[in-house]
């Protein structure tokens, strides 16, 4: 092994993580739940999650033969939740292409839905010990300490830059099932290394097994180091969203296939400035009793910043039941236990806190 990883590996065995549920067994498949589950999601927020879904979908074939609103039900509250679709997507592909057979290898692992070069080779590694590099947050972090690499780490120069440090710190690999370990630790080990030790705020050099020849620590620059993504007013977007009651029941609707937060279910939505009443009426052919704004709500993601005017909208006592695609009346339970995105799962959770005290 290179000193690099010789520390890296001595220090996982005897100080990382290795209680993880997904760390028992080689199983490609539950391997590839926990690393996509993991990607820009901590830990301890994945955990609850994990079991669950492994209860739900236990094969990949059971994953594949779900409907995508089951899938979505299961992941609701882990977020990104384009990676539930292609979750779904690669579980297809896996079934179709692959005979159900899970693959253990980088190459083929790339070809999947949702999978990058990190991603499958972390798969390949923890699967079946094969050799390749990874490149989460956290192994950027580490690396762009320990080897004094400047710049933003998605800048395609500065990218290239992180791979080549990547692949040259690897550890040596053959058939036997001792160097196979080591590529698993190893990979295991930069994971933990940046998340609980060369953390983003109070990084624990002193805990650290590189610290040694660490440039960032040996240059007092640990407190710059990964650089910061260049600076980018997020574009904004604002939108009324109605939430509709009727006799203790939430109408909810489903979202198009496409766009932000496809395929769950969440309140309608209409531009600003609308008169409501006439708005409700001519959508939904519903009559309004009373209407309420609520505080607003602003939800960030990764490319525009959306602001949420929520109104509380009463509709008025035997109205006709609203006969559309895609949308239908939930009670509070009901609407809880749907696939729903967070904002909204607040917003009825306020309704229901609201409720609750008014009784």
């Amino acid at each position: 092994m290179t000193p690099f990883a010789a520390r890296v590996v001595a220090w996982q065995r005897a100080h990382g993580r290795r209680d993880l549920p997904w760390q028992a067994s080689r199983d490609a498949y539950r391997i590839w739940l926990s690393e996509v589950m993991l990607q820009q999601t901590q830990v301890a927020t994945v955990l609850p999650y994990y079991p669950r879904f492994i209860d739900a979908f236990p094969t990949v074939d059971a994953l594949a033969a779900a409907p995508i609103a089951r899938v979505l039900e299961c992941w609701s509250g882990l977020g990104y939740y384009r990676r539930a679709h292609h979750l779904h997507a690669a579980a297809c592909s896996v079934v179709e292409r692959h005979h159900g057979r899970f693959p253990t290898d980088a190459a083929t692992l790339a070809t999947l839905p949702g999978i990058g070069r990190s991603t499958a080779a972390a798969i390949a590694a923890f699967a079946s010990g094969e050799r390749g590099a990874i490149l989460d947050g956290n192994v950027k972090r580490v690396l762009a300490r320990h080897r004094g690499i400047e710049g933003w780490p998605g800048a395609p120069r500065v990218s290239g830059l992180f791979w080549r440090s990547a692949e040259a710190l690897l550890p040596a690999t053959s058939d036997c099932e001792r160097d196979r370990q080591a590529i698993a630790d190893y990979t295991q080990g930069m994971m933990d290394l940046g998340a609980t030790i060369c953390t983003r705020a109070k990084p624990r050099c002193d805990a650290c097994p590189v610290a040694d020849d660490c440039v960032a620590r040996l240059e007092g620059r640990v407190g710059v180091l990964p650089s910061t993504r260049p600076r980018k007013a997020l574009p904004k977007r604002e939108v009324v969203v109605l939430l509709l009651e009727r006799d203790g029941t939430l109408l909810l609707e489903e979202r198009p296939p496409t766009g932000i937060w496809s395929g769950l279910r969440s309140f309608p939505e209409a531009p600003l400035g609308i008169d409501v009443r006439s708005h409700v009426l001519a959508r939904f052919g519903v009559g309004v009793a009373s209407e309420s704004w609520l505080p607003t709500l602003t939800h960030a993601f990764t490319h525009f910043a959306l602001t949420m005017h929520p109104v509380r909208v009463r509709v008025e006592p035997a109205q006709p039941s609203v006969n559309m695609p895609g949308v239908e009346w939930f009670d509070v339970d009901s609407a809880l236990a749907a696939a729903l995105p967070s904002p909204i799962r607040r917003l009825i959770r306020s309704l229901d806190a609201k409720a609750a005290r008014a009784g």
